[in-house]
């Protein structure tokens, strides 16, 4: 069952890198007590997500945060040292970078997809949320894995 407004989000746990390297963050750290856009893509360094996604997020991310946003989160089925590289290469300060490396949220989200026909293996669906203490309040998914416009920072913004 796919996750729909007004669901509380299941719980998870996801990779971050710090300082120290590689740390736990759960479904409750990241956005219990929090307004939190959730962006998920389908891999990094993808050509839509490089190129067309992530971009409209790091230009807008002062925008979005001045709306009362306390974080802009990215997630993708990539392990944590992709994520972080990623971050770097898109200078993506102020985004967080959250790897749900063996797909767990989004299956658990019913937002997984099948990319085994281009050699990806399960990934997530790209789509954007806005999530208040936990429940999803806004939710924007892609119909087609190429495209970042419903999910994009411009359709999201009017949302705020």
């Amino acid at each position: 069952m796919t996750i729909q407004v007004g669901d509380a989000l299941p719980q998870a746990t996801f990779r971050t890198m710090t300082p120290d390297g590689p740390a736990a963050k759960t479904t409750d750290d990241l956005f219990k007590g929090r307004r939190v856009v959730l962006v998920a893509v389908p891999g990094a360094f993808t050509p839509t997500c490089h190129r067309n996604h992530l971009p409209g997020y790091v230009a807008k991310r002062d925008e979005i945060l001045a709306r009362g946003v306390d974080a802009i989160l990215v997630t993708a089925v990539n392990d944590v040292f992709v994520l972080d590289a990623w971050s770097k290469s898109a200078a993506a300060e102020g985004v967080e970078f959250l790897a749900d490396g063996n797909g767990d949220f989004a299956r658990a989200l019913g937002l997984d997809m099948d990319g085994t026909g281009f050699g990806l293996g399960v990934r997530s669906k790209r789509y954007a949320m806005l999530v208040d203490d936990g429940v999803v309040r806004v939710l924007n998914v892609e119909d087609t894995p190429s495209k970042a416009e419903l999910s994009g920072a411009e359709t999201l913004l009017k949302s705020l």
